[in-house]
């Protein structure tokens, strides 16, 4: 046989002779095998690890799950409103906890049954408790939107309703599993229908309400069995975001969410496409009933309430949904007293019904709010309504003159208290316009002290122009107090004319709170309504009190010792509390020209639109305002002073029992006769024997005369000017300004004169007297 035959034999066969060159040599094919037995082994080495993974995950999730809490039927069944203590520990409101119908597994409309199914979980009677498929299914599309889309089962949303706390830091691994371990313990121990029932009584459905047949009740006034099928979808869609799914207050949103829960009916064949079509076309308001309010108890606490609610949002919890233990500041006791001496005539005589009164108090060490009024006879079918206290734009006229003026002359420029000043004609810097005292008066050169304790509102922009907008708005910051722009007129008001659509008004709230840094040495402390929230797993947190030097030790005490003697002796005299020691700046507000011409009512008319007074001691700090809602309704003149009736009852009562102390004065002042002056910058300021006694020239001069001696100085720089409390009606000093200013503080000059008693007891005479 030769090589060629049998070459092509063993060709016929599958096998190729080895040439003699490739002898010993393995063929290409011989790497395939290797190459497969490596891919193999990664393959082992994988699948083990994955089981590794697997094992490591269960008993991981094991380890979590024997730590999670027992089932118990009352958890479940029970509501998750918050509780509200005050700040002896007392709780004082539960919200929702008494507002709640509970109806049973067979009660339930199968209407509703098909409707919440369909929008939160439907494959709810599918599941064991954890939905595999559509935890995937959320797992996907979160991957491909960038969202967060849950996926929750019905059971584990009722779990984490009753069991956990719904704080975003509390979203981990831990209790996801505990949840999850949970939901499916539940669903062995009951049936679908009875998980469904606890579901739907123990959801929030906003305003206060829990459960659906609750919410049934009070909004359509029927029960659920009764409810169309617009109402039901409404209701099945609202406990997901019951605040911003709540028809009374956003309807649009709510009418949004409501067609998508009969859109997911429809896609789940619960409702045929007429039925859907003539549901999506209801008006979201068909059926609504006016909402039932709370009782009288109620009332005294609401606004606070409303801030409260307010504070714990801005926290991240919700206070209808976390089941909290919510410890607030408020001192009930001090909040009934100011309820009552707001709206009844035991302490305080008003106007009519519609005079309006906001007030705030503050611990001046803490920045506690220890009790609020944000309005006056607020109607029964109101609640959680507007906090004048805190959310207004009205003016407060005068009390922006120490902490837009005077504080920043003394924290920047080194002012004196007995810094001299003209009470001139004075325009506005770089107008023609002309800033006018309330009495229509000037009384030439008077110290900083005496310019302050009679409200002159030409020495107060002077002293603004001196400072510079700048430094002004710099200090007004550190005090909580912030304007987009803020304009000379801020010295005598804090302005509430339009400029580019911004309001420049000032809250109780803010005004209190800016005082108290007054009444704390300089240190301003951030006004908060809640002390500790305390979470259903019984972690918490714990408020700190927000402290900051906002002005130098000496600036508050210099401003103190003057706004002691405007209660002693200026215009806040109506204030005063014998024997109290105490500090406080009264402010009438003003009309514009246009104001005064829709009211009908000529320059020289005595009327304004708001009337603040703030006044403060070492312990507490009080602001009120007063006036109407609508600011074109002005204050009867005999009750500009209310605002500072309100004061005295309230501080007269927060005083009983507590040490009448005296600021004490800082190292950093010197005194000297009457007068205070910033250490360091005293020898400056002095004014000697030797330069003269007429400090009455009528020059910029005698504002700036200064000395490198340290000779004596008189017990009081006062100009040799009539004191204004002995000024005549018919004194020739009173000049008329071309025009009125809008924010100048309007007093007719026939009642310029004070009694010589600062300390009257006479209502009337107390009012007539009192304002700016």
């Amino acid at each position: 046989m030769t090589t060629d035959e049998i070459g092509s034999r063993a060709a016929r066969h599958g096998h190729t002779p080895a040439s003699n060159n490739t002898e010993n040599t393995p063929s290409n094919g011989g790497k395939k095998p290797k190459k497969k037995r490596i891919l193999l082994k990664l393959f082992l080495v994988l699948v083990l690890l994955g089981i590794i993974g697997l094992l490591a995950g269960l008993g991981l999730f094991w380890s979590y799950a024997k730590e999670a809490p027992k089932l118990d039927d009352e958890k479940l069944s029970a509501t998750v409103s918050s509780k509200l203590y005050d700040a002896n520990n007392e709780v004082f409101e539960e919200l929702g906890a008494e507002k709640r119908e509970m109806i049973k597994p067979t009660e339930v409309p199968q209407l509703l049954k098909d409707a919440v199914v369909s929008v939160e979980d439907k494959r709810f009677y599918k599941h064991s408790g954890v939905d595999p498929i559509r935890i995937l299914g959320s797992a996907f599309s979160n991957f491909k939107t960038g969202g967060l889309q849950g996926g929750s089962t019905l059971t584990q949303q009722l779990i984490k309703l009753s069991y956990f706390s719904t704080k975003e830091k509390d979203q981990n691994l831990k209790r996801k599993a505990q949840e999850a371990w949970l939901a499916m313990q539940l669903e062995k121990e009951k049936s679908k229908e009875e998980i469904l029932t606890y579901y739907i009584n123990k959801v929030y459905m906003a305003n206060g309400l829990y459960g659906m047949e609750t919410a049934a009740q009070t909004y359509y006034g029927k029960p659920l069995s009764e409810l169309s099928l617009p109402q039901t979808a409404l209701l099945a869609g609202m406990p997901q975001a019951p605040n911003d799914y709540d028809p009374y207050v956003k309807p649009e949103i709510a009418k949004e969410r409501r067609d998508v829960v009969l859109y997911t009916m429809k896609e789940n064949d619960k409702i045929t496409q007429k039925e859907y079509d003539d549901a999506k076309a209801t008006p979201i308001n068909d059926g609504l009933q006016p909402l039932k309010q709370s009782n009288d108890n109620r009332k005294i606490v609401d606004n606070y309430i409303k801030e409260v609610i307010n504070e714990v949002s801005k926290m991240g919890k919700n206070v209808y949904t976390d089941g909290l233990e919510i410890h607030t500041n408020l001192d009930m006791n001090a909040q009934k007293r100011l309820y009552d001496i707001v709206n009844s005539d035991t302490y305080v005589q008003y106007p009519d019904q519609d005079f309006q009164v906001a007030s705030t108090v503050i611990d001046v060490k803490t920045g506690q709010v220890k009790a609020q009024i944000g309005g006056r006879n607020i109607p029964d079918d109101v609640q959680l309504g507007t906090n004048l206290a805190v959310e207004t734009d009205r003016d407060v006229g005068s009390t922006m003159k120490p902490i837009a003026d005077y504080g920043p002359a003394i924290e920047d420029l080194n002012y004196s208290t007995g810094r001299i000043m003209l009470d001139k004609p004075t325009n506005y810097e770089g107008t023609n316009i002309p800033v006018t005292n309330a009495d229509m008066q000037y009384y030439g050169a008077i110290t900083m002290r005496k310019a302050i304790m009679h409200s002159r509102n030409t020495t107060a922009i002077q002293t603004f122009d001196e400072v510079g907008s700048d430094k002004s708005a710099a200090f007004l910051k550190n005090l909580g107090i912030e304007f987009k722009q803020i304009v000379a007129a801020n010295a005598i008001s804090s302005n509430t004319i339009d400029l580019g659509g911004n309001k420049y008004g000032v809250s109780s709230l803010k005004l209190a709170a800016a005082y108290a840094s007054f009444a704390n040495m300089g240190v301003y402390n951030k006004p908060y309504y809640v002390n500790k929230v305390v979470y259903q797993d019984g972690s918490e947190d714990v408020t700190q009190t927000e402290s900051k030097r906002a002005m130098k030790d000496s600036t508050a005490y210099m401003m103190t010792d003057m706004l002691k003697d405007v209660i002693g002796g200026g215009t806040a005299f109506n204030a005063d509390i014998p024997g109290l020691i105490q500090a406080g700046k009264t402010g009438t507000a003003n009309y514009t020209d246009d104001d005064l011409a829709k009211i009908g009512a000529s320059a020289s008319s005595s009327i304004a639109p708001d009337s603040t007074f703030v006044g403060y001691t070492p312990h507490y700090a009080v602001s009120v305002w007063t006036g109407y809602k609508n600011r074109l309704t002005p204050i009867p003149f005999e009750y500009w002073g209310t605002a500072s009736d309100v004061y005295r009852q309230m501080m007269t009562y927060l005083s009983e029992g507590v040490s009448n102390d005296d600021w004490v004065m800082p190292d950093t002042v010197v005194r000297s006769g009457g007068e205070l002056y910033v250490k360091g910058a005293y020898e400056e300021q002095v004014i000697t024997s030797n330069s003269g006694s007429d400090t009455s020239s009528s020059s910029e001069s005698s504002t700036t005369s200064e000395t490198t001696s340290s000779s004596t100085v008189p017990s009081q720089t006062e100009a040799p000017v009539t004191p204004p409390s002995e000024i005549p009606n018919s004194s020739s000093q009173s000049i008329e300004p071309s025009e009125p200013t809008t924010s100048s503080e309007t007093v007719p000059s026939s009642d310029s004169t004070q009694p010589s008693n600062p300390v009257v007891q006479n209502n009337a005479v107390r009012r007539r007297s009192s304002s700016d």
